[in-house]
């Protein structure tokens, strides 16, 4: 379905049934009262963000450290493979849902009503800001302990009374921090209005950084032959460049004709750069037509040339990589690779990587646009908080990274 369809299903279909849903929790509780359930088995549920996965990791470690538990995932089927990259949720513990069509979801929510309780899902965590769907899922889970953001006296979307911990969201903190106050909530052993009362560190939103075996790395080489027969691994140093964004919020896109502009002055830092245009499949012809633009052999279209799992995998073969805030900023973060994020219509503040990444950010006064309370729709129909971030801008905070290997070599 279209972000926009979404939306609206989710507003006006949304309400009502989280209305409802209210009245029937509190008939039942009249007649069954809830008794507390110590978390054993926990899911947690983020549908559409593939970052979010990798930004909300430390906040599963942190469950996973403190209480003997299970630990489960909800998503769109078509972001389950981000939870692959770390590992940290069991493929068998992972439900999709399709989301193409009403009636497939429809299906599929029918589906998730009998696995959480073929799983004995004692415990909900709704990491979403702004969808009464996955209010909804929380609400039909049957899990005793429902987890999740409320708006309280705020001016927010109305998601029923479904929770039975209700944290405030911190618009101030990042959104990991974030996380990690909803697993607190539920660590609690006390009732707090709002939670949660503690402080989150820095030290707490820190990600592993992944090693990859010769074998690996072999099967990254040989995807780079077949995109560029004259590739060598000895002496060519690989530049990531990712140019899209999702659909979900079109106006985090760095115009493509400034990308081009700063491919063709990396290029020219040394004969020995190739740079990769990478993105998903269906993106292989929008980087196709940026390579010819360039004018130059070493301009390579990767998009759709290795799975998602694979992508750290080359990350850790490359030099840099300037992205767009998107899932790639995000995935490239349990790397080492140094990583260029180009912000808009959000912050670094709230969604900047947790990893080895260096935001550029405009800062004008509209930016950025998207929050919790807006359902991250804006009205902007002309990204000038992007179009500020000059060729010359960016390419100044790289070049001293193309630079280094070349005096080294000089030397």
């Amino acid at each position: 379905m279209h972000i926009d369809t979404m939306r609206f299903v989710d507003r006006w279909a949304g309400m009502p049934l989280t209305f409802l849903l209210t009245g029937l929790l509190k008939l039942r509780r009249l007649f069954r009262p809830e008794a507390p359930a110590s978390p054993r088995r926990i899911l947690w549920i983020e549908l559409s963000e593939m970052g979010s996965t990798i930004l909300v990791d430390p906040a599963l470690r942190k469950m996973r450290t403190r209480l003997e538990c299970d630990l489960y995932f909800a998503i769109f089927r078509k972001n389950r493979a981000s939870l692959d990259l770390l590992g940290t949720i069991p493929a068998a513990n992972i439900f999709t849902l399709r989301e193409s069509n009403i009636l497939l979801l429809l299906l599929d929510t029918l589906r998730f009503f009998f696995w959480t309780r073929k799983n004995r899902i004692d415990t909900v965590i709704d990491l979403e800001l702004f969808s009464r769907f996955t209010a909804l899922l929380t609400g039909v889970s049957g899990a005793v302990n429902r987890v999740g953001f409320y708006s309280f006296h705020n001016e927010g979307l109305y998601r029923g009374e479904l929770l039975t911990h209700r944290v405030m969201y911190n618009p101030h903190i990042h959104i990991a921090k974030n996380f990690i106050a909803l697993v607190n909530a539920l660590l609690c052993n006390r009732l707090e209005v709002p939670y949660s009362k503690e402080a989150v560190g820095d030290d707490e939103i820190r990600l592993p950084v992944l090693e990859f075996s010769p074998e690996q790395q072999e099967t990254i080489h040989g995807c780079i032959q077949e995109r560029a027969p004259r590739y060598d691994r000895q002496h060519h140093r690989l530049v990531l460049i990712n140019p899209n964004a999702s659909e979900l919020l079109p106006q985090r896109r760095w115009m493509p004709e400034r990308y081009i502009g700063l491919i063709n002055k990396i290029l020219a830092e040394g004969e020995d750069i190739l740079v990769l245009l990478t993105g998903a499949p269906g993106e292989q012809q929008e980087a196709a037509a940026m390579c010819t633009q360039t004018g130059s052999d070493r301009c390579i279209n990767f998009a759709g040339a290795t799975p998602l799992q694979q992508l750290p995998v080359l990350y850790s073969l490359a030099e840099l990589m300037v992205t767009n805030d998107s899932g790639p900023g995000h995935f490239s973060s349990i790397t080492r690779l140094p990583t260029f994020v180009l912000f808009g219509p959000e912050t670094p503040a709230l969604y900047g990587s947790l990893g080895n990444s260096t935001p550029i950010f405009a800062g004008l006064a509209c930016s950025p646009c998207v929050s919790a309370a807006n359902h991250r729709k804006t009205p902007c129909t002309d990204n000038k908080c992007l179009q500020a971030i000059t060729i010359d801008q960016v390419f100044t905070l790289i070049k001293p990274l193309l630079s280094h290997r070349q005096q080294a070599e000089n030397r």
